[in-house]
């Protein structure tokens, strides 16, 4: 009998992870390698966040908090939902969590009993499935097609949902597409909701406020507040105020769900860092005007990966509306044969050899659950993503 907990066997190492730790061993052994493979901004948190930071430690916020968050965290975070979104959340239906990573996880495993079913549209982030399979739930995938921007339709969504169903995913600016859901597009999806009470939903708004070309985000709740009572709606610090390091996420959800995520938090990690909460309260309270220039800067380095990625041989890039991803069809590129002799017969195997022969680092569709595709991050200098960029390029022409 083993040692190790059967439950760990339902779920496998993040894939995003062991590409970006693979790429940082290559680099510290000399290698020169370009990583495209992490999902974090470039940029540095902004000086007025780190010092607040600073100023917590100086004045010896040092201590536990409430589990939730500070209450000024709390309710710090339930007004940035209104300012952005129009939502009408109580500081006590809020909760601060060790990152948004936690925040799905307690939800998930607070809620779920074993055989309970969550649509997840793919693609989609690595660790949706992993959280719920742990959970005892059973992740059901759906695939969104690329002709339809890998936005789910309601059409699909309505086939996907049984009497099993206990959680609908919606992640909106999309990892890894970048794909983004307006209130129009919501709207049918809502619709669909509407007429299977069962159904919760998990909206994933991490990525809300990097978008693009005038687009106007939307999440569930704004769109339909008849779902609300059934709705969690997470966001976080990590992207858009590149904090990923200090790991703060959050939530707003009926008070009864918030309760039990609260219990749940308590007896494992308790609150997260009370100097990482006095930094988060700076950024969701504090100016908000380096984010638009930030963005402006992510739009240009897009546009140049979707030109440079759109001119190499096999490889066919669409022009996202938000997040800091690209994620190209390498499906021209299937069945040749790189210079060392790989043969390219899926989308881990190109990613691979890219890495190994070209040194740059990207994640395979699969791991996002949908192959023939990959994953770049342009969540790095310019003069990076042009040489990468030329890497893949040639790469790609040397495939016969």
């Amino acid at each position: 009998m083993s040692f190790i907990a059967d439950r760990l066997n339902k779920i496998s190492p993040s894939q995003t992870i062991a590409i970006s730790a693979k790429a940082r061993a290559l680099k510290a052994e000399g290698r020169d390698i370009i990583s495209l493979s992490a999902g974090e901004p470039d940029f540095d948190t902004p000086a007025s966040i780190k010092a607040a930071a600073i100023k917590a430690i100086e004045t010896g916020q040092t201590k536990y908090t409430d589990v939730a968050g500070t209450p000024a965290l709390r309710a710090a975070v339930a007004e940035r939902f209104r300012l952005d979104s129009g939502l009408d959340y109580k500081p006590e239906e809020i909760i601060v969590s060790t990152g948004g990573k936690q925040v799905i996880y307690n939800a998930m495993v607070a809620t779920i009993n074993k055989g309970d079913e969550a649509i997840i549209p793919a693609p989609c982030w690595v660790s949706y499935p992993d959280i719920v399979a742990l959970a005892d739930g059973i992740p059901v995938i759906v695939p969104c097609r690329a002709e339809n921007g890998f936005k789910l339709t309601a059409e699909d969504l309505e086939a996907a949902i049984t009497p099993k169903t206990k959680w609908f995913f919606l992640n909106s600016p999309c990892n890894p597409t970048g794909a983004t859901y307006s209130a129009e597009d919501l709207r049918p999806l809502c619709d669909v909701l509407l007429k299977h009470p069962h159904v919760w939903v998990f909206t994933d708004d991490i990525y809300d406020k990097l978008v693009y070309d005038g687009f106007k985000p939307a999440t569930i709740v704004q769109v339909e507040p008849r779902l609300r009572d059934r709705t969690v709606t997470m966001n976080g610090v990590s992207k858009a105020y590149a904090m990923t390091g200090w790991r703060i996420g959050f939530s707003g959800a009926p008070l009864e769900l918030t309760k039990a995520m609260n219990k749940l938090q308590g007896q494992s990690t308790s609150n997260p860092c009370s100097i990482a909460q006095a930094a988060a309260l700076e950024a969701v309270s504090g100016p908000q005007d380096f984010i638009a220039t930030m963005c402006e800067t992510y739009r240009e380095r897009r546009d140049l990966v979707v030109s440079m990625l759109n001119q190499a041989s096999g490889i066919t890039c669409g022009r996202p509306e938000g997040a800091f991803y690209v994620f190209p069809s390498m499906n021209g590129c299937l069945g040749k044969r790189t210079q060392k002799g790989v043969i390219i017969d899926r989308d881990e195997a190109f990613v691979t050899a890219l890495l190994d022969e070209e040194g740059v680092a990207a994640v395979h569709g699969s791991a996002f659950m949908f192959a023939g595709h990959f994953r770049v991050s342009y969540a790095t200098d310019t003069e990076s993503l042009r040489e990468a960029c030329t890497r893949i390029q040639r790469f790609c022409a040397s495939l016969s």
